[in-house]
């Protein structure tokens, strides 16, 4: 199941993280069980630029990826 947020006035866009799941994707030509999160971004096309949403969605999700989770948060 997706999540489509839906944006309020004075709101400009709104992300919305789905649950992260294990889930089997291919990678190098094999299968294997990954996490996987849906992103979705909602935005107000009379305020933003689809590109502009976009590249900060690619942003966002280059981010998560490379996370290292071994490291401290601090």
């Amino acid at each position: 199941m997706l999540t489509q947020a839906i944006i309020n006035q004075p709101q400009a866009a709104i992300l919305a993280m789905d649950a992260v799941v294990k889930r089997a994707v291919v990678v190098d030509d094999a299968i294997a069980i990954r996490p996987i999160m849906n992103l979705g971004l909602s935005f107000d096309h009379r305020i933003n630029d689809g590109l502009q949403a976009t590249r900060f969605l690619r942003k966002v999700k280059d981010l998560l990826e490379t996370i290292d989770d071994t490291g401290s948060l601090m």
